[in-house]
């Protein structure tokens, strides 16, 4: 059976760009630490204000981007997205005229805000364009266009933003990614696209709370992917900070090592996903996560060491990329089974949980910042190494638990 019907595989390709567009935005703002940093002469604390408005803004739109498709439909629930993703990069031209950092944080508020809602609908959107016996295969494989979407990020930022470090280099490069967002939505418009309402949710929202409350295993995926995206801003927020100071290198140079990171975490991700067929996500899971723990930790006893150092810090992006989809797909599991006091329509609200768990991005971030500022970059790779070790424990309590369906 094939994943994608003839019918649908227009409005299928469109959707997976989405997945490629909001993994620019997402890595293209690690690179803004180091810019900002260079162009407003700012501390890390202040530089990760950009993390926190950025991962702050997907908290809070995810619910009410779960709430809205539930209302109208997933097209809907697209084009708002992407209305609010141009806007807010369209917005940092004004910002560097009047050359407000505050200015720009709202710009990336409102971006990320768009960037939530699209990662809210897409998911679900693709998994309702077809069969529901191909719907993982087709989520895969738009999937896939996430980690290209990131190096598609970091390769604008190291060409156009941290070549020549000014505001209108920064500003110029998000607009324009602006107007080709608007070009998608105008194609988006036009192309007639599946409806696919949002039915799943029939029951009241504060019944699908409470029973998404009383299951353990969803509780501690919401969490563990709290703390997980807290590791993994972290890390990449400040990889080319730490390689600049490692390596004696400048901002472009160290984009390339960042680069090498995501090309590393996009090409284990195939490698992890092969490896599935022969262990379960839980115990791989588990795995990463110790080696997270201790390349973390290792960064910070290698201070000063250059090569050593930086390879370490390299490595927990390999170790990472299995992470984010395997304590999504854990935590959402059986939450639908009424063996396990779920019922239809629980895994829509349970999702916009899981997104909502981003803000770990937007608070840990900065404190990873504040310990940089007090006591050196290297030092501040603790705070990631204890985000690995709360999604370790979440694997073990998996394995042990849940150890037929794992």
């Amino acid at each position: 059976m094939k994943a994608v019907e003839k019918k649908n595989l227009v409005p299928f390709c469109l959707v997976t760009v989405l997945f490629l567009l909001w993994g620019i935005a997402n890595n293209m703002t690690d690179t803004l630490l180091s810019a900002f940093k260079r162009i407003m002469t700012m501390t890390d604390t202040q530089t990760s204000l950009i993390q926190f408005a950025f991962y702050g803004s997907y908290f809070c739109f995810a619910l009410p981007a779960a709430l809205f498709i539930r209302k109208y439909s997933y097209k809907s629930g697209v084009i708002l997205g992407l209305a609010l993703y141009a806007a807010g990069a369209i917005l940092f031209l004004p910002a560097a005229k009047a050359a407000s950092y505050a200015f720009y944080l709202v710009a990336i508020y409102i971006l990320a805000g768009g960037c939530s809602i699209l990662e809210t609908t897409a998911n679900p959107y693709i998994l309702a364009m077809g069969s529901p016996e191909t719907a993982t295969r087709r989520l895969n494989i738009a999937q896939a266009f996430n980690p290209l979407g990131s190096i598609t990020g970091i390769l604008l930022s190291k060409f156009f933003i941290l070549r020549d470090i000014s505001l209108y280099s920064v500003s110029g490069t998000y607009m324009t990614l602006g107007f080709v967002l608007l070009a998608v939505m105008v194609v988006m418009l036009l192309v007639k696209m599946p409806e696919g309402r949002d039915d799943g949710g029939q029951d009241s929202l504060g019944a699908s709370f409470r029973r998404l409350l009383r299951n353990r295993k969803y509780v501690f995926g919401v969490i563990a992917q709290f703390f997980y995206v807290g590791a993994q801003i972290g890390v990449w927020s400040f990889t080319i900070r730490l390689a600049m100071k490692e390596l004696g290198i400048v901002e472009a140079q160290g984009a390339t090592i960042y680069l090498a990171s995501i090309i590393g975490f996009s090409v284990s991700r195939f490698v992890f996903t092969w490896l599935m067929k022969y262990f379960s996500p839980a115990r791989l899971l588990m795995w990463a996560a110790a080696a997270d723990v201790v390349l973390a930790l290792l960064v910070t006893l290698t201070a000063g060491s250059g090569w050593l150092c930086v390879v370490c810090l390299m490595l927990i992006s390999v170790f990472m990329s299995l992470m984010f989809p395997t304590i999504y797909g854990i935590a959402l599991g059986d939450i639908e089974n009424p063996e396990a006091g779920g019922r239809p329509g629980d895994a829509k609200i349970g999702a916009s949980g899981l997104i909502m768990a981003i803000l770990g991005g937007a608070l840990l971030t900065p404190m990873q910042a504040l310990v940089s500022d007090a006591a050196g970059i290297n030092v501040a790779y603790l705070v990631p190494m204890g985000c690995f070790v709360v999604v370790l424990l979440f694997a073990l309590y998996t394995v042990r638990t849940y150890k037929p369906n794992h």
